[in-house]
């Protein structure tokens, strides 16, 4: 029977609760100030309104998870992405729910505060220097500013935070307990959500791969411990910390593909079979098409490599100059190119050259792998050509012409051999939209290619094709997909340029798995590039560091009120001492053991290596890799890494303490000195508040006070 009153007993950190309510104050405090576009609100904001309107997009910057929760605050305040993002400082109508758009980056950020605390407890270090540590994330304004806007920084770092959390408690519990790999599980789908939301966390990802390696490697070596529970913790760390993060991540991607399956304005970036899955765009045109191409077939071909502007091979009624600038000699035939628009110039004929027709047959014959075939331009009945003539731009390789006769000692060179580069079987059919095929040249065994260099004025421009022996380009460049294809029906060519002049599409759907999609996908935002232009606020790793750079995120339209990406110059001071302080602290314990002289215990050696794993190894891997990379930086970058030094600075204060003073004197001193640089840490975040939060507006008298270094952009009005 069950004993009546039922008792509940709870222990709660009161230090921690009070940490955390701070926390959500500060971070959701206001949160729809100001009503107005916040700097990168301005390019994340177009994303979240592609997916109310489930259009598709493409971001090279981050991965699907980071735009899907952002879009998910939006939908909780009924946004229906009618809002034209074109503006930093546009006004917010009333009917744009600016706290939903901003609340899920906002939670993130304050829980980010908590989980400082419960990562030092985890490394084995006091709650007093948690606390300290949690101080300062709670204190540092550039954290704050980050997390209050609809930005993803907040969100990668409390999804790296939460996964270093996770496996130090799995790491930390004891072993009999089957609870321990529920964390280890919560950690391996937080690395996978961190990775989901910027690529950046993926260093993250492997350093907690890294340390966890480490720790699977001294469990192997232990003697105590079973070999079959040893095979069953390597199991299972190998299963939540690789697998599920992979198999996380495709589902970020499944939901993504699912929820925008209309087309939009990224569609040429995809290749023609993804854009053809697609709601409209591409798909209206191209559905219906017959899927085997055959001779007598209407085709228009795509270049595999023209990205990220589509273009397709082309001929119009111009010829190639006599002479070049150069001096070089051409065949004078008429041009052949890529055009980045859709023309009836782009449509041409697959022939048979055993026939003189130019329709297909009933039934049609299909082309197959290694069939030759000629190519007859639909508009000017000229046969794709190619001969021992330099290419017009890139003298390396062939020209190719539409073929001229002109009576001279030239003959027609216009057999090509269809070379299907995908196929599944040697007797493949060459398909619409699905065959990526290479066109090798039968006289000559060049091969059609797109030069990526453009013609010059007498070339309109368009992109220079070419027939190229020696291939050094990517394999890209010389495949060719057909994208609008309908089987011929008129012989005669005034009823020929009708028929290609006329639409034709039927009500057919056609689809691609899901797996090509992910792959295409995967593979654009590693290869396609936005151009990378020169920012006002761009900055270097360097300048992070010393503190010479702030971004201004928001300008009041009329008055003093703005809102400034700057960091506590305290805490960010104290980080980077702290820093040095463990390298050469690190340096001199290493060589003193290797004299054979133990400074520390055992125990409290082994904490200050898992410190160094985690909190320096945590800023080199979100630090480092900026350094090496070539393109726009901005401060934001650096918060993530920013994060472990907070954490470092705490734990290191309370190592000093314990470990390296013995005098009580020098310890109270050590204590006082903490508790001066928090109170400096405190007034700092006071005196930026202004710029934090966006209000009390400031004089410009106030303003310029506030600018610390002479190289930080802040704006003040006189009046």
């Amino acid at each position: 029977m069950v004993q009546l009153p039922l008792v509940v007993t709870a222990r709660v950190d009161l230090g921690l609760l009070l940490l955390s309510l701070l926390a959500f104050w500060t971070r959701l405090g206001l949160l729809g100030y100001p009503n107005a576009v916040v700097f990168d609100e301005v390019y994340y904001g177009q994303f979240v309104s592609l997916y109310m309107k489930r259009i598709f997009f493409i971001d090279d910057s981050g991965p699907a998870l980071g735009h899907m929760i952002l879009a998910f605050g939006a939908y909780l305040g009924g946004f229906d992405g009618n809002f034209m993002w074109n503006r930093i400082g546009a006004e917010y109508p009333c009917s744009v729910s600016v706290w939903s758009l901003r609340l899920f980056p906002a939670v993130c950020g304050a829980l980010c505060v908590p989980l400082g605390y419960c990562v030092l407890v985890e490394l084995g270090f006091s709650h007093v220097s948690a606390l300290g540590a949690s101080l300062l994330l709670l204190l540092d304004n550039g954290l704050i500013v980050q997390s209050r806007f609809m930005l993803l920084e907040s969100v990668v770092i409390f999804f790296i935070m939460l996964a270093f959390f996770s496996y130090l408690r799995f790491h930390n519990a004891p072993t009999s307990s089957s609870v321990r790999y529920c964390w280890l599980l919560l950690s391996g789908t937080s690395c996978s959500a961190a990775v989901g939301v910027k690529y950046m966390g993926v260093f993250s990802y492997l350093l907690l791969v890294g340390v966890a390696s480490l720790h699977t490697w001294k469990l192997i070596g232990d003697r105590t411990v079973s070999a079959l529970c040893v095979f069953v913790q390597c199991v299972c760390r190998g299963v939540c910390l690789c697998v599920v993060p992979v198999l996380l991540y495709v589902f970020w991607f499944y939901v993504h593909l699912s929820l925008l399956h209309r087309s939009g304005p990224h569609d040429q970036l995809m290749s023609p079979a993804f854009q053809a899955s697609l709601e409209g765009g591409l798909s209206r045109i191209t559905r219906g098409q017959p899927l085997e191409v055959a001779y007598g077939s209407q085709v228009t071909l795509r270049s595999s490599a023209s990205q990220p502007i589509p273009c397709w091979l082309h001929s119009h009624k111009a010829n190639y100059p006599i002479r070049y600038e150069s001096g070089r000699g051409s065949s004078h035939q008429q041009q052949v190119t890529c055009y980045p628009f859709k023309d009836v110039n782009n449509w041409w004929i697959v022939k048979n050259p055993d026939r003189a027709d130019l329709v297909a047959a009933s039934p049609p014959r299909a082309v197959r792998h290694g069939d030759i075939v000629q190519l007859f331009h639909g508009m000017t009945s000229r046969f794709l050509n190619s001969h021992d003539v330099a290419a017009p731009v890139s003298p390396h390789a062939q020209e190719v012409s539409g073929y001229i006769d002109f009576n001279v000692s030239m003959p027609a060179q216009n057999l090509w051999r269809v070379d299907i580069v995908n196929r599944e079987a040697e007797s493949e059919v060459w398909k619409t939209i699905l065959s990526e095929v290479r066109l090798v040249h039968v006289n000559t065994s060049a091969v059609l290619k797109l030069s990526g260099t453009s013609l010059p004025d007498w070339g309109f421009r368009q992109m220079e094709v070419v027939a190229e022996k020696m291939l050094k380009g990517p394999s890209s460049s010389v495949t060719w997909t057909v994208e609008e294809h309908r089987y011929g029906t008129s012989e005669e060519q005034k009823d020929r340029e009708v028929e290609l002049h006329s639409p034709t599409h039927i009500d057919v759907d056609r689809k691609i798995s899901f797996w090509a999609k992910f792959v295409e996908v995967q593979w654009r935002m590693l290869m396609v590039k936005q151009e990378d232009s020169e920012h006002k606020y761009s900055s270097t790793p360097l300048e992070w560091i010393t503190m010479e750079t702030n971004i201004a995120y928001w300008l009041h339209p009329s008055t003093n009120a703005q809102i400034h990406l700057i960091g506590n110059p305290v805490s960010w001071g104290v980080a980077n001492l702290s820093l040095l302080a463990y390298h050469l602290l690190a340096a001199v314990y290493l060589l003193r053991r290797r004299r054979g002289i133990r400074d520390i215990p055992d125990a409290a050696w082994e904490r200050f290596v898992s410190l160094g794993q985690v909190c320096v190894g945590g800023w080199l891997v979100n630090f480092v890799p900026f350094v090496l990379m070539d393109k726009s930086l901005f401060l934001y970058h650096y918060l993530p890494a920013l994060v472990f030094l907070h954490l470092l600075s705490a734990a290191l204060l309370e190592h000093t303490h314990t470990h390296l003073l013995s005098k009580d004197t020098h310890r109270r001193v050590l204590c006082a000195c903490a508790c001066a640089a928090l109170a400096c840490v405190l007034l700092c975040y006071y005196l930026f508040r202004p710029l934090t939060f966006g209000s009390p507006e400031l004089s410009a008298n106030q303003l310029r006070a506030l600018k610390w270094r002479n190289s930080w952009d802040i704006l003040y009005r006189r009046r």
